[in-house]
C-alpha cells in the first residue's frame, strides 16, 4: 500500500484536531489524577503518528480510528512510566464502559490492565477489539464505526456489548 503522504496527514490531523482535542479532554475529565494533559496527548499521538512507517489512511474516519490506537499507546506508554515508579503494591482495576463512553480509569495499573485486555480480547476477536477501541478511545459513534468497519450498526452494537460483557469479566479476574 502506498503511503499517505505528510501533507495529507497534515491535513486529516487539522481537520480532527478539534475532535481530538475534546476526547482527550473527556479523558483528563475522568482521570483527573491524569499527568497527561489533553494537549500534550494530543500532541503526542500526533508526533507517534508522525514517526509511523508506511501507513495508508483511506477516510478522515479511518485517520481518527488510527488517531484513537495512538492516543491509547500514548495513554499506556504514559502509565507504564507511572507505574514502574511506584513498583510493589497491587492497585484494584476501576476502567467501566458505560454507554455514553465515559471511561472510569482509576490508575496508571487500570490502564495496563486494560491495555493487556484489549491484547487479549484482539487474539480472540479483532472486530471486537477494534469496535472497543473506536468507540472508547476514538469517540466514534456506533454509525462511524459501522462504516468504518463496513459492517452494519446491529453488528457493531452486538460486538460492543459482548466485549464490554468480556472486558468486564476480564478487568473483575485482574482486580481479584
Amino acid at each position: 500500500m502506498p503511503r499517505t503522504d505528510r501533507d495529507t496527514l497534515d491535513a486529516l490531523f487539522t481537520a480532527a484536531y478539534g475532535e481530538l482535542r475534546r476526547l482527550a479532554a473527556q479523558v483528563r475529565r475522568d482521570h483527573p489524577t491524569a499527568t497527561i494533559n489533553p494537549t500534550a496527548l494530543v500532541h503526542e499521538a500526533w508526533e507517534k503518528l508522525a514517526r509511523s512507517p508506511d501507513f495508508e489512511v483511506t477516510s478522515p474516519l479511518h485517520f481518527r480510528r488510527i488517531a484513537a490506537r495512538a492516543m491509547r499507546q500514548v495513554l499506556v506508554e504514559a502509565a507504564r512510566q507511572r507505574h514502574a515508579a511506584k513498583r510493589g503494591g497491587r492497585d484494584t482495576a476501576l476502567v467501566t464502559f458505560d454507554d455514553e463512553l465515559s471511561p472510569a480509569i482509576g490508575n496508571a495499573a487500570d490502564v495496563l490492565a486494560l491495555d493487556a485486555a484489549m491484547a487479549d480480547l484482539a487474539r480472540l476477536a479483532p472486530r471486537q477489539a477494534a469496535v472497543v477501541e473506536a468507540r472508547y478511545f476514538g469517540g466514534l459513534s456506533v454509525e462511524e464505526v459501522a462504516e468504518s468497519l463496513t459492517i452494519s450498526e446491529a453488528t457493531v452494537l452486538r460486538d460492543w456489548r459482548a466485549a464490554r460483557a468480556w472486558l468486564a469479566t476480564e478487568l473483575g479476574a485482574a482486580a481479584r
